[in-house]
Formats: structure tokens, sequence, C-alpha cells
């Protein structure tokens, strides 16, 4: 069974047919600023796991860092995926945008080191100052 997703306008609607894995929640600066919140909840999927159902053409993309292109809709602006230069096999999707149940819940917090400080992280995952060591 498919998951699906869709933006804040409904002109961009997608579908994930494979396995969402490595879910956190991410607390650097540039997460905070893209999603206008304390934290971006983000998984991988396999590139080839996901599919455009509709409104491709009204998804732009911003390189935020050297080879990270943030895919959001040009419309609402609704933050959708990342894409990597170093691993093209694979997309950051904002757990968010989904209009179903993925499954699973982060399992950690990354870049703690630059959290909000209006924010408090008030649950017992895993916390990592940066990157957290490659797991799945």
């Amino acid at each position: 069974m498919a998951l699906r997703g869709s933006c804040l306008c409904g002109g961009v609607r997608y579908e994930i047919t494979g396995p969402l894995t490595g879910a956190l929640n991410c607390h650097c600066s540039t997460c905070r600023k893209a999603h206008g919140a304390a934290f971006r909840s983000r998984a991988r999927v396999e590139a080839a796991d996901f599919r455009w159902l509709q409104g491709e053409d009204l998804v732009t993309y911003y390189e935020s860092s050297p080879g990270n292109h943030r895919g959001f809709c040009r419309v609402c602006g609704t933050a959708l995926l990342s894409r990597f230069d170093f691993d093209r096999s694979q997309y950051g999707i904002a757990l968010g945008p989904l209009d179903d149940d993925p499954g699973l819940k982060p399992e950690r917090h990354v870049f703690v080191g630059s959290k909000a400080p209006w924010h408090d992280i008030t649950d017992d995952l895993p916390r990592f100052e940066g990157f957290p060591p490659r797991r799945d």
C-alpha cells in the first residue's frame, strides 16, 4: 500500500511505495528556517520508491547547503523533500506533508547544539550535537 503526501494548497501530490527509514528531528538553523518551526521531522526513502502524482512542475529546489537541494511547492511554500548530490539514490522526506500514517516516529534529535533557545526537548530520544552516526 502506498503512502501519500501533498502540499498545503493541494497542487503537489506524491506517493511512496517503499519503507521510510531513519526518522529524526533536525534542530539545525537551516531546517528551522525552512520549516518555520523548532525542528524538522524527516525520514529517508529510496528515490526509486518515490513518485510524483501531480504538480511536479510546481516544485522548486533551493540549494540550502552544498549538494543539498530542498524541494518546496512554489505556490504555498510547503517543504516536501531534499535531494542530495552525494547520494541520488535516496531522498529526505519531510514528515509533515504526509497524508497517511508513515508507520514510524522520529528516533533521535540531531543538531541540538544549534536548537532554538526558546524550545525545550522534553522526550527521552537520543540527542546529537551534529550529524548522528549512520544507521539503517
